[in-house]
């Protein structure tokens, strides 16, 4: 059904160099028509809200432990209502997010309320579509180190406004579409959930008991070590390792004037979905980011721990990352790689060491006094080699699925944005789904759990 969907039939110029030609009966209107900002506010017995780029506007206890702390006057917050969309000016590459529960946020946020000629199905999808998301730079205000969203200028701003009937035939079809896709989507994680599994399987066996199936063993002491070859010895991670707390001593991080420069900035979020090596950056430090920083040489060990806890990589170029990262610098006795894996055995105790608050943090204290196995150097390496060999096909099978899911996820956001904008005419599809397929006036939440991302993050701090 997808690969069938053709164009309309007659189309004319809308005037928009970002949106080109749309269906010659599509109207347009100008933003402030189909939307009214709500500026309500003084509702502070409402659940505080996050806006994230995958889930959209959702309660901060259903985002997770990846939250924020609230700011403390909640009286000030604005009321959002189920069904409205917000912004943050400052940070607006997701587009407008759909609320799907009342509550209330930061005023860095704008709320808008849709008028009712206007169906948040739609604009839920268009608003989200890459071509509306790259037109949001037409209305910048203010020099690079300072840029944000002019919402004067943005609530003039022409967005396209097909028939209702049509309106409500592609937010069916795109929540249709955007199902399946998310069904593959989720059924490729599953496979790399196995095969992540069988891969911890080998790694927890090597680190613990090494290469030699046959060695003696002994008891290490360590809750989450068991038996160890009589031969090796255990340490402390501070006896084996010089610990490094990453640094970004500003508040609010998102300060736009630290950014943009030389310096390799990274993330959490980096370390999380590395393989192995980090090997890109979204993000730079400028001079005066570097000065609340500090850069880390490449081949260091780093660590999350804050949001994705416990998570591992290398780094291959020298970079700059905030404290909740921690780099590891090897002692002369113990071998990087090997010290790699022994941290990717210890994921589960490091977990459990982490206290149990709203963050979740790890304390770097607590990583140094955590005891590990240390096998002469030779018998490292033999369990560096051992574990590759023995992955290799995992991590194959590991990196062929995630790409597979980057082009699905490719594919959903040019579908979106070619029906979202009238490239092709989806009525007739949408009128062959099924009944159970039917779309309300609001579009539903991915499942994007694993790379959902909090908007604006320091706006709702105190």
């Amino acid at each position: 059904m997808i690969a069938g969907l053709q164009p309309y039939a007659d189309y004319s110029d809308s005037g928009l160099p970002w949106l080109g030609q749309v269906p010659a009966h599509w109207n347009q209107r100008r933003m402030k028509f189909l939307f009214t900002e709500r500026v309500q506010k003084g509702f502070p017995n409402e659940p505080l809200l996050a806006a994230t780029q995958s889930k959209g506007v959702v309660r901060k206890e259903d985002y997770g432990s990846r939250t924020v702390t609230a700011m403390k006057d909640f009286h000030l917050l604005k009321l959002v209502e189920t069904g409205d969309f917000v912004i943050s000016l400052r940070s607006f590459q997701g587009g407008l997010e759909l609320a799907h529960c009342r509550g209330i946020i930061s005023p860095a946020y704008t709320v808008l309320k849709p008028r009712h000629d206007a169906v948040r199905g739609y604009y839920g999808q268009f608003f989200k579509s890459s071509a509306f998301i790259s037109s949001l730079t037409l209305f910048v205000t203010g020099i690079r180190e300072g840029q944000t969203i002019d919402y004067e200028r943005l609530s003039r701003a022409y967005v396209p406004v097909p028939p209702i009937a049509e309106q409500v035939a592609i937010t069916r079809f795109l929540i249709w579409a955007s199902g399946r896709l998310q069904r593959a989507i989720g059924a490729k994680r599953k496979v790399i959930a196995l095969l992540t599994e069988q891969k911890a399987a080998i790694v927890q066996r090597a680190v613990t008991r090494g290469a030699d199936a046959n060695a003696p063993l002994k008891p290490s002491g360590i809750r989450w070590l068991g038996e160890i070859p009589q031969h090796w010895e255990v340490l402390r991670v501070k006896q084996a390792t010089r610990i490094l707390r990453g640094k970004f001593s500003h508040r609010p991080r998102n300060d736009p004037s630290l950014y943009d420069g030389p310096h390799p900035f990274i993330q959490t979020g980096e370390v999380a979905q590395a393989s192995k090596f980090i090997l890109s950056y979204r993000q730079t430090l400028n001079e005066r980011g570097l000065a609340v920083s500090k850069v880390f040489p490449g081949g260091t060990l780093v660590m999350t721990i804050a949001a994705n806890i416990g998570e591992v990589a290398i780094l291959t170029f020298d970079a700059c990352f905030p404290d909740s990262i921690v780099g590891f610098v090897p002692s002369q006795s113990i071998e990087r790689d090997y010290l790699y894996l022994v941290f990717l055995a210890m994921k589960a105790e490091l977990l459990r060491e982490a206290p149990v608050n709203t963050q979740g943090n790890l304390n770097v204290e607590r990583i140094g006094a955590m005891g590990i196995p240390l096998p002469p150097i030779e018998d490292q390496r033999r369990i560096v080699g051992y574990v590759e060999t023995e992955a290799a096909g995992l991590d194959s099978g590991i990196d062929r699925m995630k790409r597979e899911i980057n082009l699905l996820r490719e594919y959903r956001t040019r579908l979106i944005t070619d029906v979202v904008t009238g490239k092709l005419d989806v009525c007739e599809a949408a009128a062959q789904l099924p009944e159970d397929a039917r779309a309300g006036i609001e579009a539903e939440p991915t499942d994007e759990s694993d790379d959902t991302e909090l908007i604006d993050e320091e706006a709702t701090e105190a």
